[in-house]
């Protein structure tokens, strides 16, 4: 099961950061990949859109359908499931990749940011993957993915920003409930979370900056775990919250050094995740 070869991957957002490393590592194995994200056109704020994510997946030597639309939009959905099927025969695998971060208090937090969250975080996750089971059902290594943190009911969490919180644990929440419910039929399902921050738009641009880039791993740690549990019998890991070094480690790897942005400073340990 150590190859991504051939495989078809439906994956919401990816245009950028985690998600884009995910799906180039399964390019590298000659896997196809379906792309949901919202980003068309250049955002001055962000890098890159879904047509540079789709040069990417090719260049690494994958098969890609980049789709623009909303994870939040069923016929959205219906049509990428569609389009998946009838381009590659079928899927092997979903990535929940698409999310909302606010990390704003509750008497902050505005009710439109509220729901968004909400709307992407679960809602996607579930739509995303409901529509794509029948087709999980049939493949040989099923496999959902989400990126989502460990449930930990920590004071410490629970109270940093609830809103952020409720949508994050609901996307886990999700994830493990399609593991209890498909289990007899091979489906796996599980969260996938770092243990340090990732060097992505979003830290650089909500969490802290050029400081915290510097003080985070890249993303290839995550698309290098993603990748390990994609590969694993579907039978053999599913109902996890994975931690993506405790997973490598596991797996044999100890040196850790590569994936630092700047291996001189002390690294960031992620949100959800105790020191």
């Amino acid at each position: 099961m150590g190859n991504l070869g051939g495989k078809t991957l439906l994956m919401s957002g990816g245009s950028r950061g985690i998600g884009l490393a995910i799906a180039v590592r399964a390019a590298r194995d000659g896997a196809n990949v379906v792309l949901i994200a919202k980003t068309d056109t250049p955002d001055p704020r962000l890098e890159g859109t879904i047509h540079t994510a789709a040069a990417a997946i090719e260049a690494a030597g994958g098969k890609v359908l980049a789709m623009v639309g909303d994870v939040r939009d069923d016929e959205t959905i219906a049509s990428a499931v569609a389009q998946a099927v009838a381009t590659f025969g079928g899927i092997d695998i979903v990535v929940n990749n698409a999310s909302v971060i606010s990390l704003d208090g509750t008497l902050k937090v505005s009710p439109k940011r509220y729901d968004l969250m909400q709307d992407v975080n679960v809602r996607g996750t579930f739509m995303l993957s409901k529509a794509a089971l029948p087709f999980l059902l049939e493949a040989e290594n099923p496999h959902i993915l989400s990126l989502c943190p460990p449930l930990n009911l920590s004071q410490k969490w629970l109270g940093m920003n609830p809103a952020y919180t409720l949508a994050k644990y609901g996307m886990t929440l999700t994830a493990l409930g399609f593991a209890a419910e498909f289990a007899a039929q091979g489906v796996a399902s599980n969260a996938l979370w770092p243990r340090t921050t990732i060097a992505t738009a979003a830290v650089a641009n909500i969490l802290g900056g050029d400081e915290m880039i510097r003080r985070s791993r890249t993303a290839a740690i995550m698309a290098d775990a993603a990748h390990a549990v994609l590969t694993t019998n579907s039978r053999e890991l599913t109902g996890q919250a994975i931690i993506d070094e405790e997973l490598l480690r596991a797996r044999g790897m100890e040196d850790f050094s590569g994936y630092a942005v700047d291996p001189s400073v002390e690294l960031m340990i992620d949100l959800y995740v105790d020191q």
